[in-house]
């Protein structure tokens, strides 16, 4: 098995490229615009998500169509030195999250986090807080998004259904 990573020449970033702008271009289409032919074109998509780069292919939603209408970033501070895979751990319990990463600066993580409306957000934003080694968090509301084609402006899946199982009235 070879170690050393395929090679990555400019034919494969226009391919990346071309899968970026729209992943259901098919491979004949991008064969045509690079100059090669399709099954070319085939061989060299399967190299790259054989060796990694190509990582998957997503449809990017309208996150209001999915239910998430209120967006957010949120700053969290820990207690100590929390270990990021610790971190990883606890983010991956809440779907509303969507994005997750340490940063440099006074946090110690930056989350992404979608949420039908304000309120499940804040319900969000408890859960996150009651979290042992979580000091604090600072909360950031998106209003609008000044780039819409980009990847952040787009949903990966739906809300989770209402909580229809609180109690009610029996006679």
């Amino acid at each position: 098995m070879n170690s050393r990573p395929a090679p990555f020449d400019e034919l494969d970033r226009k391919i990346v490229t071309a899968l970026m702008a729209n992943a259901r271009t098919s491979f004949a289409e991008i064969g045509a615009s690079v100059g090669l032919s399709s099954t070319a074109v085939k061989r060299r998509v399967d190299r790259m998500r054989d060796t990694g780069v190509i990582t998957g292919f997503t449809a990017t939603v309208k996150p209001s169509a999915l239910g998430w209408r209120t967006e957010a970033y949120v700053e969290v501070y820990c207690e100590g030195a929390a270990p990021p895979r610790r971190l990883a751990e606890v983010m991956r319990n809440h779907p509303e999250i969507t994005a997750a990463m340490t940063v440099t600066g006074g946090a110690d993580a930056l989350l992404h986090v979608r949420a039908r409306d304000v309120e499940h957000f804040e319900e969000v934003l408890e859960r996150i807080r009651i979290e042992p080694f979580i000091r604090k968090t600072i909360s950031v509301m998106v209003l609008s998004h000044l780039l819409p084609e980009s990847p952040e402006a787009g949903a990966s899946q739906p809300a989770p259904e209402e909580d229809t199982t609180r109690a009610t009235d029996v006679r």
